[in-house]
Protein backbone atom coordinates (compact mmCIF):
# COMPACT_ATOMS: atom_id res chain seq x y z
CA UNK A 1 0.00 0.00 0.00
CA UNK A 2 2.90 2.31 0.77
CA UNK A 3 4.33 1.97 -2.77
CA UNK A 4 0.91 2.77 -4.25
CA UNK A 5 0.30 5.84 -2.06
CA UNK A 6 3.77 7.34 -2.49
CA UNK A 7 3.69 6.68 -6.26
CA UNK A 8 0.26 8.28 -6.58
CA UNK A 9 1.15 11.37 -4.57
CA UNK A 10 4.55 12.01 -6.08
CA UNK A 11 3.38 11.64 -9.68
CA UNK A 12 0.15 13.60 -9.18
CA UNK A 13 2.12 16.56 -7.84
CA UNK A 14 4.96 16.23 -10.35
CA UNK A 15 2.47 16.14 -13.24
CA UNK A 16 0.91 19.50 -12.45
CA UNK A 17 2.28 21.97 -14.98
CA UNK A 18 4.10 19.17 -16.82
CA UNK A 19 4.10 19.07 -20.63
CA UNK A 20 1.65 16.14 -20.64
CA UNK A 21 -0.78 18.16 -18.54
CA UNK A 22 -0.38 20.99 -21.02
CA UNK A 23 -1.05 18.42 -23.74
CA UNK A 24 -4.27 17.46 -21.89
CA UNK A 25 -5.38 21.09 -21.98
CA UNK A 26 -4.52 21.35 -25.67
CA UNK A 27 -6.41 18.17 -26.59
CA UNK A 28 -9.43 19.25 -24.53
CA UNK A 29 -9.51 22.65 -26.20
CA UNK A 30 -9.03 21.19 -29.66
CA UNK A 31 -11.43 18.22 -29.60
CA UNK A 32 -13.91 19.13 -26.82
CA UNK A 33 -14.57 15.40 -26.24
CA UNK A 34 -13.41 14.60 -22.70
CA UNK A 35 -14.31 10.88 -22.53
CA UNK A 36 -12.04 9.64 -25.36
CA UNK A 37 -9.29 12.02 -24.21
CA UNK A 38 -9.43 10.70 -20.63
CA UNK A 39 -9.53 7.09 -21.88
CA UNK A 40 -6.54 7.79 -24.13
CA UNK A 41 -4.56 9.33 -21.28
CA UNK A 42 -5.28 6.27 -19.13
CA UNK A 43 -4.23 3.75 -21.80
CA UNK A 44 -1.08 5.68 -22.78
CA UNK A 45 -0.03 6.15 -19.16
CA UNK A 46 -0.65 2.53 -18.24
CA UNK A 47 1.45 1.34 -21.20
CA UNK A 48 4.21 3.88 -20.70
CA UNK A 49 4.47 3.50 -16.95
CA UNK A 50 4.15 -0.28 -17.22
CA UNK A 51 7.28 -0.31 -19.36
CA UNK A 52 9.00 2.16 -17.03
CA UNK A 53 8.10 -0.02 -14.05
CA UNK A 54 9.60 -3.07 -15.75
CA UNK A 55 12.82 -1.11 -16.31
CA UNK A 56 12.83 -0.10 -12.63
CA UNK A 57 12.31 -3.71 -11.59
CA UNK A 58 15.16 -4.83 -13.82
CA UNK A 59 17.42 -2.16 -12.35
CA UNK A 60 16.66 -3.24 -8.79
CA UNK A 61 17.43 -6.88 -9.63
CA UNK A 62 20.70 -6.22 -11.46
CA UNK A 63 22.33 -3.54 -9.35
CA UNK A 64 23.67 -4.22 -5.88
CA UNK A 65 21.81 -2.68 -2.94
CA UNK A 66 24.51 -0.12 -2.11
CA UNK A 67 24.83 1.11 -5.70
CA UNK A 68 21.03 1.09 -6.06
CA UNK A 69 20.65 3.19 -2.91
CA UNK A 70 23.00 5.85 -4.32
CA UNK A 71 21.47 5.75 -7.79
CA UNK A 72 17.98 6.14 -6.34
CA UNK A 73 19.02 8.86 -3.91
CA UNK A 74 20.71 10.92 -6.60
CA UNK A 75 17.83 10.22 -9.04
CA UNK A 76 15.21 11.45 -6.58
CA UNK A 77 17.27 14.56 -5.81
CA UNK A 78 17.65 15.22 -9.55
CA UNK A 79 13.87 14.79 -9.90
CA UNK A 80 13.41 17.40 -7.16
CA UNK A 81 15.42 19.92 -9.18
CA UNK A 82 13.77 18.92 -12.48
CA UNK A 83 10.31 19.38 -10.95
CA UNK A 84 11.10 23.03 -10.26
CA UNK A 85 11.76 23.67 -13.98
CA UNK A 86 8.47 24.47 -15.76
CA UNK A 87 7.66 22.50 -18.91
CA UNK A 88 6.55 23.97 -22.21
CA UNK A 89 4.61 22.07 -24.83
CA UNK A 90 6.01 22.03 -28.35
CA UNK A 91 3.12 23.22 -30.55
CA UNK A 92 3.88 20.72 -33.31
CA UNK A 93 3.80 17.73 -30.97
CA UNK A 94 0.17 16.71 -31.47
CA UNK A 95 -0.95 18.26 -34.75
CA UNK A 96 0.28 15.49 -37.06
CA UNK A 97 -1.52 12.77 -35.08
CA UNK A 98 -5.09 13.98 -35.74
CA UNK A 99 -5.83 11.34 -38.37
CA UNK A 100 -6.14 8.70 -35.62
CA UNK A 101 -9.27 10.20 -34.06
CA UNK A 102 -9.57 11.69 -30.60
CA UNK A 103 -8.76 8.49 -28.66
CA UNK A 104 -5.91 7.38 -30.96
CA UNK A 105 -4.43 10.86 -31.12
CA UNK A 106 -4.49 11.09 -27.33
CA UNK A 107 -2.88 7.66 -26.85
CA UNK A 108 -0.11 8.34 -29.36
CA UNK A 109 0.55 11.93 -28.33
CA UNK A 110 0.53 11.10 -24.62
CA UNK A 111 2.68 8.00 -24.97
CA UNK A 112 5.27 9.91 -27.00
CA UNK A 113 5.17 13.01 -24.78
CA UNK A 114 5.69 10.85 -21.69
CA UNK A 115 8.88 9.23 -23.06
CA UNK A 116 11.76 10.51 -20.95
CA UNK A 117 9.41 12.80 -19.04
CA UNK A 118 9.94 13.35 -15.33
CA UNK A 119 6.93 11.22 -14.36
CA UNK A 120 8.25 8.32 -16.45
CA UNK A 121 11.69 8.66 -14.87
CA UNK A 122 10.00 8.84 -11.45
CA UNK A 123 8.15 5.60 -12.26
CA UNK A 124 11.45 3.87 -13.04
CA UNK A 125 12.94 5.10 -9.77
CA UNK A 126 9.85 4.24 -7.70
CA UNK A 127 9.67 0.73 -9.20
CA UNK A 128 13.35 0.21 -8.42
CA UNK A 129 12.84 1.54 -4.89
CA UNK A 130 9.76 -0.46 -3.95
CA UNK A 131 10.17 -3.58 -6.08
CA UNK A 132 6.35 -3.76 -6.32
CA UNK A 133 5.58 -3.29 -10.01
CA UNK A 134 1.79 -3.44 -9.79
CA UNK A 135 1.48 -0.97 -6.91
CA UNK A 136 3.91 1.50 -8.44
CA UNK A 137 2.40 1.39 -11.96
CA UNK A 138 -1.15 1.65 -10.65
CA UNK A 139 -0.10 4.46 -8.29
CA UNK A 140 1.71 6.46 -10.97
CA UNK A 141 -1.16 5.91 -13.41
CA UNK A 142 -3.72 7.09 -10.85
CA UNK A 143 -1.44 10.05 -10.06
CA UNK A 144 -1.40 10.98 -13.76
CA UNK A 145 -5.18 10.71 -13.90
CA UNK A 146 -5.61 12.84 -10.78
CA UNK A 147 -3.60 15.61 -12.42
CA UNK A 148 -4.87 15.29 -15.99
CA UNK A 149 -8.60 14.56 -15.69
CA UNK A 150 -9.30 17.94 -14.07
CA UNK A 151 -7.19 19.55 -16.80
CA UNK A 152 -9.37 17.90 -19.44
CA UNK A 153 -12.66 18.64 -17.68
CA UNK A 154 -11.99 22.08 -16.26
CA UNK A 155 -9.12 23.32 -18.40
CA UNK A 156 -8.19 26.94 -17.89
CA UNK A 157 -10.20 27.29 -14.65
CA UNK A 158 -7.85 24.89 -12.83
CA UNK A 159 -4.72 26.51 -14.24
CA UNK A 160 -5.82 29.96 -13.07
CA UNK A 161 -6.81 28.82 -9.54
CA UNK A 162 -3.87 26.56 -8.62
CA UNK A 163 -0.42 27.97 -7.86
CA UNK A 164 1.90 25.95 -10.10
CA UNK A 165 4.90 27.23 -8.19
CA UNK A 166 3.51 25.92 -4.89
CA UNK A 167 2.58 22.54 -6.37
CA UNK A 168 6.00 22.19 -8.00
CA UNK A 169 7.63 23.12 -4.70
CA UNK A 170 5.69 20.46 -2.81
CA UNK A 171 6.52 17.83 -5.46
CA UNK A 172 10.20 18.83 -5.38
CA UNK A 173 10.20 18.56 -1.59
CA UNK A 174 8.71 15.06 -1.79
CA UNK A 175 11.36 13.96 -4.30
CA UNK A 176 14.11 15.52 -2.15
CA UNK A 177 12.86 13.71 0.96
CA UNK A 178 12.76 10.40 -0.94
CA UNK A 179 16.29 11.06 -2.21
CA UNK A 180 17.67 11.90 1.23
CA UNK A 181 15.96 8.89 2.81
CA UNK A 182 17.47 6.64 0.14
CA UNK A 183 20.94 8.14 0.57
CA UNK A 184 20.71 7.83 4.36
CA UNK A 185 19.38 4.27 3.94
CA UNK A 186 16.21 5.03 5.91
CA UNK A 187 13.97 2.51 4.19
CA UNK A 188 11.33 2.27 6.89
CA UNK A 189 9.89 5.73 6.17
CA UNK A 190 9.15 5.21 2.47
Amino acid sequence: MQAFLVSTGVVALAEIGDKTQLLSLLLAAKFKRPVPIIAGIFVATLLNHGMAGLVGGWVSEHIGPDVLRWVLGVSFLAMAVWTLIPDKLDDGESTSLQRFGVFGTTVLAFFLAEMGDKTQVATVALAARYNDLMSVVMGTTIGMMLANVPAVLLGDIVVRKVSMRLVHGIAALMFAVLGLLALLDVGSFF
